[in-house]
């Protein structure tokens, strides 16, 4: 018969594996990170709509034997993207640089004394109730506290890409909501890139494009999952230790 802790060992283990993808990582032993399929970013476990403050409805009215239509960027039809399901391309340049140094110093000295050299007469007394002890002279405490600290930050980033995007909204103001996902596996990496945000229609380039300064409420991912990544990631053991230690 088998010990009683063999039996409860894969219940006890199946908590911790579960929760951090351990389950999933141990699949993919042997073989490469498997790609997801594509699919509409709208139905995504994570999509909400966005939903923006916007200005009122403005009604353009029509008028009879004009060739113009109003808010149109061009005489004949616009070829950029405009429309949900529309594909633009995103491009990414960030070139972000800071230097931070501070530098702090702080000097305290204090001296404090204490002394009874009268006190109705019951001075005399002192001696005789504490050994050794001089009414003039009670107490006597000295401290110093020095502290110095010195910090230095560099930060260099760069990061130059890419991504084609489909507009999943058009908000009532005719700004365009645009999501992109791609995924790049070389050899048994895999590497993710999403960029999400708001753009204007005026914002997007005669060859469909878009810079990634003009997107608002922005979000940038670079990432990836893979052989690589394992190493350069600490354990979750060793993550949840850190963050739980006291020293």
């Amino acid at each position: 018969m088998r010990p009683r802790w063999v039996l409860l060992l894969p219940a006890l283990l199946s908590g911790p594996l579960a929760g951090c993808g351990t389950l999933q990582r141990l699949s993919e032993i042997g073989r490469p990170p498997r790609m997801t399929q594509a699919s509409d970013p709208t139905r995504a476990p994570g999509y909400r709509p966005l939903s923006m403050p916007m200005p009122a409805a403005q009604t353009a009215a029509p008028k009879a034997d004009a060739l113009w239509r109003t808010g149109s960027r061009a005489f004949f039809k616009d070829q950029r993207a405009a429309a949900v399901g529309d594909i633009v391309t995103v491009l990414v340049n960030i070139t972000d640089s800071a230097v931070l140094q501070n530098n702090t110093s702080a000097t305290r000295n204090g001296n404090e004394s204490l002394g009874v050299p009268n006190l109705f007469g019951l001075e005399a007394a002192i001696p005789h109730i504490l050994a050794h002890a001089s009414p003039t002279s009670l107490v006597a405490a000295t401290s110093a506290n020095g502290n110095t600290g010195t910090a230095q930050l560099k930060r260099n980033e760069t990061v130059q890409l890419s991504l084609a995007g489909v507009i999943t909204q058009v908000l009532p103001n005719g700004n365009l909501v645009v999501a992109a996902h791609q995924e790049v596996r070389v050899n048994s990496e895999l590497r993710e890139l999403q960029v999400s945000g708001v753009i204007r229609p005026q914002d997007i380039a005669s060859n469909n494009t878009v810079q990634s300064n003009r997107l608002a409420e922005a979000r940038i991912s670079y990432g990836g999952r893979g052989q690589l990544t394992d190493v350069q990631t600490a354990r979750w053991g060793q993550q949840a230790m850190d963050i739980l230690l006291p020293f």
